[in-house]
C-alpha cells in the first residue's frame, strides 16, 4: 500500500522537497540537542507538583491546569519544558521507540505563551494541509494543555516545535523524539 493518499501521487519535486526539509530538521535536531541519557521511567500515579528545572528529560506526569514553573532563560531551554509537559498530558497518545520511516504528517507550530502559562496564539510555521483532521487535534492537544510552565524567567515566550505525526494518530515531539527508522 502506497505512503501517500490514493489521490494523489507525488513527484519527483515533491520528494526532493521532503528530503530537504528531513536533512535541515536532522541538522536543527543535532544542532540543539545534546546526546540523549536514558532516564527512569516516571512513577504514573503520582502528579508533578514541585518547580522542576529546565532541561528536565523525558515525560512529566501532569494533570490539566497543574503546570509547574519553568526557569528557562530562552526559548530553546522553555522548548524542553513545553514538551515534557505535552508528554506528561497525553502519555497514551505518544509514539514509542523510533518512528517509520514515512509519517502521515510533519508540522511546524510556534506558540506563544504568557506570563501564566496561556497560550496566547497558535501560528503554523509548516502545516501539514493535507490532513486537515491533524493540525485540528494538534491545536486542540496544545490549547488542552494549557496552563503550560510558567516561563518566570522571560515573563513571557514564543516556542517552535516539530510536531511528527504516525498514520495511527500517535505523535512524537521533535524536542523529544527517539529518531526515525
Amino acid at each position: 500500500m502506497p505512503d501517500t493518499p490514493p489521490h494523489r501521487s507525488p513527484g519527483p519535486r515533491s520528494h526532493w522537497l521532503l528530503a530537504g526539509i528531513m536533512a535541515l530538521g536532522a541538522a536543527l535536531v543535532s544542532a540543539c540537542k545534546s546526546p540523549p541519557e536514558p532516564t527512569p521511567a516516571p512513577p504514573d500515579s503520582v502528579p508533578s507538583t514541585s518547580a522542576e528545572p529546565s532541561g528536565v528529560k523525558g515525560p512529566v506526569p501532569a494533570a490539566a491546569g497543574s503546570a509547574r514553573p519553568s526557569a528557562a532563560a530562552t526559548p530553546q531551554a522553555y522548548r524542553q519544558d513545553a514538551a515534557t509537559h505535552l508528554y506528561g498530558l497525553n502519555r497514551e497518545r505518544i509514539f514509542k521507540g523510533k518512528l517509520p520511516a514515512q509519517l502521515y504528517a510533519i508540522g511546524v507550530l510556534q506558540v506563544d505563551i504568557d506570563r501564566s502559562g496561556k497560550v496566547t496564539r497558535l501560528h503554523w510555521m509548516r502545516a501539514p494541509r493535507h490532513a486537515p483532521e491533524v493540525v485540528a487535534e494538534i491545536e486542540r492537544t496544545v490549547r488542552a494543555a494549557a496552563p503550560f510552565p510558567a516561563p518566570t524567567r522571560m515573563g513571557k515566550v514564543t516556542y517552535t516545535d516539530t510536531w511528527l505525526w504516525d498514520k495511527g494518530g500517535h505523535f512524537q515531539l521533535d524536542t523529544l523524539t527517539e529518531g526515525q527508522l
